[in-house]
């Protein structure tokens, strides 16, 4: 069984879903459409008895690249419309991490390639995370005067302290796959050679076992571990829909569509 939209690839098979996030020329970015054909298969693979296990993934080599910057800007540079725009993009990035946690089955991020911003974060949502060696890892908001969405801030903090996420959020510096299981952030690091295989092995061996007990850890881990996402959501709506008025947004964002160093007010 096999279904195709635009922006996302669905197929069930062996008792396993694989949703791609399929807008390569974007690097798989964010945008409110994407969202939504995200939102519509998770749903299905959901109320689906069939699916057991759910992979994460995105086409041509990467995972995401992050919010879509072309939606940031399509209503202009007004800092009002930044704002409205920005705010619905970071409540639909968070509808998705939410959504990521209820789902009742275990959910398995397959990273390669650019795991950027947003797209890092819902990585951090899902159940498991399986990286190439290759993949590189980004907080990149800090650099166009924003903050994480996703719930990027609160997911950090809970898996690695505030220390280090300090640290990732505020030099926003790019983290190799290394780095990143070093930080106990990811469960299985191989070569790209050997990326499908890895995650079909944890995907085939999850599916063989007791699905009611896997949803119970899940709902019992969400309330013990998970249980402040939803007021790290808000306050990320917020503090985004503010900062996108502010004039260092304004000069990252042009700085970033210009391709030059931005040059922030002292």
């Amino acid at each position: 069984m096999t279904q195709s939209q635009s922006l996302v690839l669905y197929s069930v098979e062996n008792n396993i879903a694989t949703i791609t996030l399929n807008d390569p020329k974007s690097l798989n970015a964010f945008s409110t459409p994407l969202k939504n054909s995200v939102m519509e298969v998770l749903n299905k693979a959901e109320a689906d008895d069939e699916v057991r296990v759910i992979i994460l993934q995105g086409a041509g080599g990467n995972f995401s690249s992050g919010g879509d910057i072309k939606e940031m800007l399509s209503n202009g540079m007004d800092k009002d419309s930044l704002s409205n725009t920005l705010k619905g993009m970071v409540e639909g990035a968070g509808e998705v991490s939410l959504k990521l946690r209820k789902v009742h089955k275990p959910i398995i991020a397959k990273l390669e390639g650019a795991v950027a911003g947003a797209g890092m974060n819902l990585a951090l949502t899902c159940d498991f995370r399986v990286s190439s060696d290759t993949a590189k890892f980004l907080q990149a908001f800090v650099h166009i005067g924003l903050v994480p969405d996703a719930g990027g801030v609160y997911l950090l903090n809970h898996l690695i302290g505030p220390a280090k996420t300090t640290e990732l959020i505020m030099l926003g510096e790019k983290i190799s796959a290394q780095d990143m299981d070093d930080l106990n952030l990811l469960n299985q690091v191989v070569s790209a050679d050997e990326l499908d295989d890895a995650v079909m092995t944890l995907a085939t061996r999850l599916a063989s076992l007791p699905a009611t007990a896997l949803a119970t850890m899940k709902h019992m881990l969400n309330t013990h571990a998970y249980s402040g996402l939803n007021e790290a959501l808000d306050m990320e709506v917020l503090q985004q829909a503010r900062l996108a008025k502010t004039d260092d947004f304004i000069e990252g964002i042009t700085a970033f569509v210009e391709k030059r160093k931005p040059v922030y007010n002292k």
